[in-house]
């Protein structure tokens, strides 16, 4: 079970609370090196897209590949996760996504990969992670006391980015200094280290009190309409698509915006996405530190506004180091929302549903970026990228003059999750 919280876990506030659990701190590590590997296949992934097409609309086409089957398996897999558990789904997909990297890094080397065939095995690597997505969020309940949730979910949020700050700039040495299917390679192996590391992974499974029956149309139904009719998490969930839709593009953009934008290449490329895993990061230690559930509402409608607006500055700032600054404020917020607004959910949302919503939150974080990227990507071939990143900048102040008074009257309601 969980360890008792001694003074000197409090030392970094909720952060050594969160690691005096043994699971989570076990889990924390492999989760750690697994998302260095997924942010250095991404890169390399984006990197090898440009290369072969040099065109802003196949980059969106590739991150929509990635991410499309968020969409349509997420749900599944929050399904299945909340009947049989949340290890064995994870077992199997990380031996996947692994083997799957591998034989990418092998047509890599060997000169057989073609555009359509980065498409394909995009597709089912995407595949993969979303089946074991819900899994993956929901597992942290069961790995530290309700009392510490806040911090180990932020943890685990700066970690991300963490990985998000050095793997692209592994990858984009990597690439300038060997080769794409190095890079691929050695994210391949990282997926194998966390797998190792689930494996001696021990938790109480919620489901072993539920029924092993399993009716996919019936139960991702009952998660969809557990969100539309419980007002705070709905308002979450719609602030998080907002910024999925109108902000977070540009992540998926970024090896055009580094070329067509700035005139860098792979360099650039890093430099700008590392830049927003640093504010991210930030976010994320501020919140693990933090380690309280009070105030997020806030904090979740504040970011939505601030975000919008580092974006535009992002536009007009003319230089690469300019805009790493504006970037870096722009992941801190986005971050700064996204974290908040999974405490609140994973805080009020019942057990019975919890891997299912959370299917939704991944749908809503990270498949609808896809489809704001392959919009923009299109836009941006005939009006520019400056305008089309401007444009989502504002319609997000746009959205948040019309939504923005409704955090309030719900802060109550979010925020009061139980300590115990």
């Amino acid at each position: 079970m969980y360890s008792a919280a001694t003074p000197m876990t409090r030392l970094f506030g909720g952060i050594g609370a969160a690691l005096s659990h043994p699971e989570f701190r076990n889990y924390w590590i492999g989760v750690s090196v697994a998302t260095i590997g997924r942010w250095m296949l991404k890169v390399a992934i984006g990197w090898l897209t440009w290369e072969l097409t040099k065109s802003t609309i196949w980059l969106g086409i590739v991150a929509g590949a990635e991410t499309f089957p968020l969409i349509i398996l997420s749900l599944v897999g929050g399904a299945v996760a909340d009947k049989i558990g949340y290890l064995r789904i994870m077992w199997v997909s990380q031996m996947l996504i692994g083997s799957l990297a591998t034989l990418f890094a092998v047509l890599v080397w060997t000169d057989l990969i073609t555009i359509e065939g980065v498409v394909v095995l995009t597709i089912i690597l995407g595949s993969f992670e979303a089946l074991s997505g819900p899994a993956r969020l929901s597992i942290v309940n069961s790995l530290v006391p309700k009392k510490d949730l806040s911090a180990a979910i932020a943890l685990g949020s700066a970690t991300y980015n963490v990985g998000r700050v050095v793997g692209p700039a592994i990858a984009g040495a990597l690439i300038v200094v060997v080769n794409n299917g190095t890079v691929i390679a050695v994210s391949a192996l990282t997926f194998f280290v966390f797998f190792v590391i689930l494996l001696g992974t021990h938790i109480e499974e919620a489901h072993s009190k539920s029924p092993r029956s399993l009716n996919l149309v019936s139960d991702m139904k009952e998660s969809v309409v557990y969100v539309w009719n419980h007002a705070g998490i709905f308002y979450l969930m719609f602030l998080l698509g907002a910024t999925a839709l109108l902000i977070r593009p540009y992540m998926d953009l970024a090896p055009g915006i580094s070329v067509n934008m700035f005139g860098q290449g792979a360099t650039g490329m890093a430099i700008l996405l590392s830049s927003t895993g640093a504010g991210g990061l930030i976010a994320g230690l501020y919140l693990a530190q933090r380690g309280e559930t009070r105030g997020l509402t806030r904090l979740v409608t504040g970011s939505f506004l601030v975000s919008a607006i580092f974006l535009i500055l992002f536009t007009i700032s003319g230089h690469i180091w300019l805009a790493a600054v504006a970037l870096s404020l722009v992941g801190f917020f986005i971050l700064l929302g996204g974290i908040s607004s999974q405490t609140l959910i994973q805080s009020v949302v019942e057990p019975r549903v919890r891997a299912r919503v959370m299917s939704l939150y991944i749908i809503i974080s990270w498949g609808v970026p896809a489809i704001g990227a392959l919009i923009m990507g299109w836009l941006a071939d005939f009006v520019g990228l400056q305008i089309t990143l401007a444009g989502g900048g504002v319609l997000t102040l746009l959205v948040w003059l019309i939504i923005f008074r409704q955090g309030p009257k719900l802060s109550t309601q979010l925020e009061a999750a139980n300590e115990s």
